[in-house]
């Protein structure tokens, strides 16, 4: 299939030079202003752009800035076909994202072998483009499935709490992009990866692992040592995903897991466990993590205890605010309460299933 290549010069005659120059080769499109080339964009996009400098109402220098500027233009590449020869102009064409600049009047054989060489080369970035993201989406895949397989291995052995990763991955998507709506601490979570902090979330409780099947297991309340041996489960979870990223060196995904797991239990007065961490000291992952954590304790049947009704829970934690949890979040909890309630109605029908 002929590759496609836009001609842009306000002169016909070189406008009809290049064009003779090109129609052997590819498919040319000749226009005479940017404010055509623009318009034509709308419904062909070209596999390289010819572009002179010196044209009446937009410039080349203009034009090139549009370009970039444009998500979906951005990448076609840009030669600049022009008079101007002085190492200014070349230097800015550059510095703007052109890939080449050709002196008018050119060379056939010249212009043939510029575009021969850049359309090859922008083949090769975008097949190698293809292939890289191709390899995330297998690493996604695989990362994907381990944090899974890791996350079952947990639950698998607490008996007292099936479908609770499910359902606090369910809950923790809700509640960030709820606070993401209502402009809730938008400037410390500019820069997450949402699926990737949702996601790493199911390894909150990996510290489990270590916890004796006695104590996990055990179908009535905990006595005090017993409590003190399951508090130890968030530093354990910290530790065993440090010693995952010292092994594999994937830190984005395994910190945003991590600060999950080991924050997830601190109190927001600052009487939490591990690290008795106050307010905004604790990690903002640990505390969305807390509220929905605790909201699904409550909401879910224990041996030792009966699940409370969605109201009753949305109570217990907002008593808990300014004391357990973020007063903040918590507010922005029970606007959408009803949210969670829909969610976990329906997690609880798939798992029935």
């Amino acid at each position: 299939m002929q590759k496609t290549i836009f001609v842009v010069d306000d002169n016909g005659t070189n406008l009809a030079k290049a064009e003779e120059a090109l129609e052997k080769n590819y498919q040319v499109i000749t226009l005479v202003s940017a404010a055509k080339m623009f318009k034509i964009l709308e419904k062909v996009t070209p596999d390289l752009i010819l572009l002179d400098i010196e044209m009446p109402e937009m410039d080349g220098f203009e034009t090139m800035k549009r370009l970039q500027a444009s998500s979906l233009h951005a990448g076609i590449p840009v030669i600049f076909l022009t008079s101007l020869t002085d190492a200014v102009n070349e230097a800015h064409g550059i510095e703007l994202g052109a890939v080449d600049f050709i002196t008018k009047p050119f060379s056939e054989p010249v212009l043939l072998n510029r575009i021969k060489n850049h359309l090859h080369i922008d083949e090769m970035i975008h097949e190698r483009t293809e292939q890289l993201r191709e390899r995330t989406e297998q690493l996604e895949r695989l990362q994907n499935g381990l944090v899974y397989t890791m996350a079952d291995l947990v639950e698998n052995r607490d008996m007292n709490t099936g479908g609770h990763i499910d359902r606090t991955t369910v809950y923790m998507k809700l509640l960030i992009d709820a606070m993401k709506a209502r402009g809730l601490y938008t400037d410390q979570m500019s820069g997450w990866d949402q699926e990737s902090v949702v996601s790493s979330a199911r390894l909150h409780d990996i510290g489990k692992i270590a916890i004796p099947d006695a104590i996990l297991n055990k179908p009535e309340a905990l006595t005090q040592d017993e409590f003190q041996t399951m508090k130890t489960h968030s530093a354990l979870g910290e530790r065993i995903i440090d010693q995952i990223v010292d092994r594999t060196g994937d830190a984005d995904f395994l910190n945003n897991a991590k600060l999950s797991a080991a924050y997830h239990h601190e109190r927001w007065d600052g009487t939490g466990y591990p690290y008795g961490l106050k307010g905004t000291e604790i990690p903002l992952h640990g505390r969305i993590m807390a509220i929905v954590d605790v909201y699904d304790a409550l909401t879910s049947y224990r041996p030792y205890k009966k699940a409370f009704s969605n109201e009753e829970a949305m109570r217990i934690v907002m008593d808990g605010a300014g004391k357990h949890f973020d007063p903040g979040i918590v507010e922005v909890f029970c606007e959408i309460k009803n949210q969670f309630e829909v969610a976990k109605v329906k997690l609880s029908r798939q798992s029935a299933h």
